[in-house]
């Protein structure tokens, strides 16, 4: 009657052996793909962000772009539209306070 007994406990530890040596080697694969999953999930958020600054740098680009802003620009650089006389006018200030009071 040892014998069964004996049969059974090396049965348990043959399967115990088996369950530490499958998890033995799933531990790398598994691992590796939890490292990827939050590495894709960091990228992805990476993207949405990179794709919400893209937009707003767009979206400043046309009103850069647009034809009131570019010439208050270049207006305010002292250029002239072709055909222009440039008039450099001072003392604004001044003659705004002097007629401020009539």
């Amino acid at each position: 009657m040892p014998r069964p007994r004996k049969r059974r406990r090396l049965a348990r530890w043959a399967v115990l052996g088996l369950v530490i040596l499958l998890a033995a080697l799933y531990y790398r694969p598994l691992r590796a793909y939890m490292d990827t999953k939050r590495s894709l999930h960091a990228r992805t958020a990476e993207v949405a962000q990179l794709t919400s600054r893209k937009r707003g740098l767009e979206e400043r680009l046309f009103e850069i772009r647009s034809g009131s802003t570019l010439v208050r620009g270049a207006r305010r650089l002292g250029l002239v539209k072709p055909g222009e006389r440039l008039f450099i006018v001072r003392g604004i200030p001044a003659w705004r306070r002097a007629h401020a009071r009539h």
